[in-house]
């Protein structure tokens, strides 16, 4: 970032509620230094299997780092960023950097959107357009969204925490001071992934101006069977054939697929070596689960996806600029909640179930965990970072699931 944008996230007095406009200016020297670390990696030996069973496969990297290194442009996204109003506020002692667009529409409901880890509000970029301006995109001028895409604490271009206590909770309650600061009284919530524990938890809190939440990564699965797929338990008896394909896909994401998830939550400061390496950032943020990999992956290979390469290194290259790979990998440390488990939502809820997320969940879990379910539907595609891969359909599923509360 330019010294601007630094001086921008530099410390305010804790009674600023200033928002302050905010620009993208990365020094060249910078890129020039990532592509010589890239350029510079020390290799490995390939894997000892034909598969990804040992994680990231090295010709997988290698044809990411030499796109990286040769091709690949980040002022195409800077631009993308900068063509978008961008701004930073603090909120308890931090600067939260967050994009705000306003439908050019009458009555647009207001919703903040969340992302998640390895991400970045690059994620949900995609949404902005069909939802602020849905009549270009196949809906009604009803179906409007005034659209806020926070960067989390310690993730982006939002301050790093020098302090514990940044927990989803935290940025929870500090989502509703950013969205009330913003001049909303009444305000809906999205996300998935970590984004999906935070805003179940604004959920649990109620605040009166949250009218309802969205979810794609649904907190609802029911407490004993999250106990036996965590322990390795068998199978709880009496499951409908969909919910065994649930326990056994959460079973599955528990024993091999959160890895990373167990290392950040116990010793994220450990993790020096995706700070000092882009290309160890790379691989590490690549494999967050079996599903996402498969997807992800594929385009190193010239395969066509949901995703493109750049849409991958765009995401990686802002962890890396932002030197945010430890402070991002804290939020797993101060987190106290089951992922997956029932948080206790009050509100209304609209849940859209992906068939390549890592947890699945039935109808019957959602109109367990969750009283005032006001919206279900299973997609046809799509995996755990559904606004990125397929955001025509997950537009849709924000206007369904959100139109009873207008």
């Amino acid at each position: 970032m330019s010294q601007t944008a630094v001086a921008e996230r530099g410390g305010k007095q804790a009674t600023d509620t200033a928002i302050r406009p905010f620009q993208v200016d990365v020094p060249e020297a910078e890129l020039t230094e990532l592509r010589r670390r890239v350029n510079a990696t020390k290799w490995p030996e390939r894997e000892t299997v034909a598969d990804a069973t040992q994680g990231v496969q090295l010709a997988t990297i290698q044809a990411l780092a030499r796109y990286w290194a040769t091709e690949y442009d980040w002022r195409k996204i800077e631009a993308k960023l900068n063509a978008l109003p961008q701004f930073i506020t603090e909120i308890d002692g931090l600067d939260i950097h967050f994009i705000h667009v306003r439908s050019k529409h009458e009555n647009a409901l207001p919703l903040i959107v969340t992302h998640g880890w390895p991400g970045s509000m690059i994620e949900q970029m995609k949404i902005i357009d069909p939802l602020t301006n849905p009549t270009a995109h196949g809906g009604k001028a009803s179906d409007a969204f005034d659209v806020v895409i926070p960067s989390m604490p310690g993730y982006g271009f939002s301050g790093r925490p020098t302090t514990t206590g940044w927990d989803p909770a935290h940025i929870g309650r500090a989502w509703i001071v950013l969205m009330k600061r913003l001049g909303y009284t009444k305000f809906v919530a999205q996300g998935g992934d970590w984004g999906a524990v935070i805003t179940e938890l604004m959920g649990v809190q109620a605040p009166p101006e949250l009218l309802g939440i969205h979810i794609n990564m649904p907190g609802a699965v029911p407490p004993e069977i999250d106990k036996a797929a965590f322990t390795g338990a068998p199978m709880p008896s009496g499951l409908s054939p969909e919910e065994k394909l649930a326990f056994e896909r959460l079973q599955f994401v528990y024993s091999k697929g959160v890895a990373y998830g167990y290392q950040m939550g116990l010793r994220p400061q450990t993790l020096y070596g995706i700070a000092d390496s882009p290309v160890g950032l790379a691989a590490y943020f690549l494999d967050h689960d079996a599903w996402s990999y498969a997807l992800i992956s594929r385009v190193f290979a010239g395969e066509a996806a949901g995703l493109t390469r750049d849409d991958v290194l765009d995401n990686v290259t802002i962890a890396w600029l932002t030197n945010t790979a430890i402070s991002g990998a804290r939020l797993y440390w101060e987190n106290k909640f089951g992922y997956f488990s029932v948080k206790g939502v009050s509100i209304p809820v609209a849940v859209s179930s992906f068939p390549d997320e890592i947890d699945l969940c039935p109808r019957s879990w959602a109109e367990r965990a969750y009283p005032k379910l006001i919206h279900y539907n299973k997609l046809p595609k799509g995996g755990h970072f559904a606004a990125w891969e397929q955001p025509k359909l997950f537009s849709e599923e924000l206007r369904a699931g959100f139109r009873s509360l207008r």
